[in-house]
């Protein structure tokens, strides 16, 4: 698959993912919020970039068989080695509970690689270490179980489906305490647009309640809530 080239839209550091939602709804674009479940491990954390997908999927193969395997990580390996500056890493396993996908030395690598974060519909683990690192994750919740001999890479930098929404390689992910918003490459511009605009607008609207003036009042002023 080949990538587009990246947008020249810049999100402005004020952007939330409410804010950015608002902006796809306001273009008839949704289905692009992913589930409730998949939450920061860390609360406060605000991370956007450019989604890098891999997806796993059930092995088929007994796990005394799989064992055997001499380089069981090779697949995961050579995703991660390919991790470039400003890339969000999207983990896609259709929900399943059966492990972890995600750790310290993978965090610690994508920090090295320059990863602004990880999104996985399911599990990760060593979350105290990983918080250490300071490298933002979300996730299902944490589980102490390795994917190996129970999930294997079905395919990477290929669009895929996590937490209900899909992603496609290279589409702006958001992430904060609100939720996980993606934005597909053919809207990006006009999206980024109205989410800047949106959170400029916002601001005034803020500081004028705070001044006293009504819903009523911005609401009419600026069609903004």
């Amino acid at each position: 698959m080949t990538n587009l080239p990246p947008s020249s839209a810049v999100l402005d550091d004020r952007v939330t993912s409410a804010q950015l939602s608002d902006s796809l709804d306001a273009l008839g674009e949704r289905g692009h919020v992913m589930s409730a479940a998949i939450r920061p491990l860390r609360p406060g954390a605000r991370i956007v970039g450019r989604a890098r997908t891999i997806r796993f999927e059930p092995i088929a193969e007994p796990a005394e068989v799989v064992y055997q395997n001499p380089d069981p990580y090779r697949p995961f390996i050579e995703f991660m080695d390919g991790v470039q500056q400003g890339d969000m890493i999207v983990v896609g396993t259709g929900g399943d509970q059966r492990s972890a996908y995600w750790g310290e030395l993978f965090s610690a690598a994508a920090i090295g690689r320059g990863a602004i974060g990880v999104i996985c519909d399911s599990y990760t683990r060593d979350r105290p270490k990983v918080e250490a690192l300071g490298f933002p994750v979300f996730s299902a919740g944490t589980r102490p179980l390795d994917y190996r001999a129970r999930m294997r890479i079905e395919s990477t930098q290929q669009p895929i489906t996590c937490a209900d929404v899909q992603v496609s390689p290279g589409d702006l992910v958001l992430a904060d305490d609100d939720g996980i918003v993606v934005v597909p490459e053919a809207v990006r511009e006009q999206t980024v647009r109205r989410a800047n605009e949106r959170a400029t607008t916002e601001s005034t609207v803020l500081d004028e309640l705070l001044g006293g003036r009504t819903l009523g009042e911005v609401w009419n002023a600026y069609g903004v809530l």
